[in-house]
């Protein structure tokens, strides 16, 4: 139950929610905070951000109050390497990563959760890597007061997802096995650009490279090399070149040759349509193709945190990311924080 009291009536009352103050290019944040009690000093400043009225709430049985709404949201949205740390403000709670490693969101409960109406929560984008520490969404129940059976159905739908609806994936650190293929390189013919590209990404996210193979176009010594790589302690094996429909091009057929299965070819992201990805003996296998040596990102960039962070790729997998997969080759490229893989 909610009663309204004229701002001079409630001196000597306890505010029953946070009051918010916004200074043009300054500040926005509670001005008072729930539980101060009103004096006579406060009345100027009240009524300067345009409060002549206050709530003062008396919640029913069934009824709870926007705080320990979000309280109680907060604890059941949040799954492994995603908590909280501090109290409501105005109502919200923001949740943070408690450890390194890649954002996972249940997205469609998410929207079931959104779709309740009288409850929120806002998340970052599914697949961004964060740290710890990063605020990864917040939550917060709309009204000031809310019955209990809405957000007991909030908590149904948080609870009903899995892994809950957000959560942080650790990610493996990459000892990184890397073929290196096409006789235009292996004979000498152009220099090889592709080893410090590949160096330089894989070290971006705490690995090595602990093997690198230059190989000509051939199916049997492709097939080896892969073998090698893995029997020597790759946890994944990159490959670059060879990945177009040229007849010239064998790292495909080398792979199947090693014994690579679920293997997915192509891909509805530019650039990165022929990427390819597979597993060899357990072992996770990405193939880059050419377009990595001018593009700054390419569905590889997309691919291979989900890789390190334990996950099967599979078709469908690969076709959702036709969506938001096109990048729009910016002068000055702002990724990831832009549109592309989102």
């Amino acid at each position: 139950m909610i009663e309204v009291m004229n701002v001079e009536d409630a001196v000597g009352c306890e505010l029953a929610h946070d009051i918010t103050e916004i200074r043009a290019g300054e500040f926005k944040g509670p001005a008072f905070q729930k539980g101060h009690r009103v004096t006579c000093r406060d009345l100027d400043h009240l009524r300067r951000l345009g409060k002549d009225h206050l709530y003062v709430v008396k919640p029913e049985t069934d009824e709870m109050h926007e705080d320990d709404a979000a309280i109680a949201m907060a604890d059941a949205l949040c799954g492994l390497g995603v908590g909280w740390d501090e109290a409501p403000r105005e109502g919200k709670i923001s949740l943070k990563a408690t450890r390194d490693g890649l954002l996972k969101i249940d997205v469609d409960a998410l929207e079931q959760f959104n779709m309740l109406g009288v409850v929120m929560c806002a998340t970052r984008h599914s697949n961004s890597i964060v740290t710890k520490g990063d605020q990864v969404g917040a939550t917060r129940a709309i009204p000031l007061l809310i019955p209990r059976d809405r957000i007991s159905a909030a908590l149904l739908i948080a609870g009903s997802a899995s892994r809950s609806i957000l959560r942080v994936e650790p990610m493996m650190r990459a000892k990184a096995g890397v073929l290196i293929t096409g006789n235009e390189v292996y004979y000498g013919r152009i220099e090889d650009k592709f080893e410090s590209i590949i160096r330089k990404k894989v070290e971006a996210l705490g690995g090595e490279v602990m093997g690198v193979r230059l190989l000509p176009d051939d199916d049997r010594l492709i097939a080896k090399a892969a073998s090698d790589l893995v029997k020597n302690g790759a946890n994944v094996v990159i490959t670059t070149g060879g990945m177009s429909v040229d007849p010239d091009d064998r790292t495909r057929f080398g792979l199947k040759q090693a014994g690579a299965r679920n293997m997915v070819y192509g891909t509805p992201v530019l650039p990165g349509a022929m990427f390819m990805t597979a597993e060899l003996e357990g072992v996770p296998v990405l193939g880059i193709p050419a377009c990595g040596l001018y593009a700054e990102n390419t569905m590889f960039d997309l691919m291979y945190p989900r890789i390190l962070a334990g996950e099967t790729l599979t078709r469908s997998d690969i076709a959702a990311t036709g969506h938001g997969g096109l990048c729009l080759g910016c002068k000055t490229c702002t990724y990831p924080k832009c549109s592309f893989g989102k």
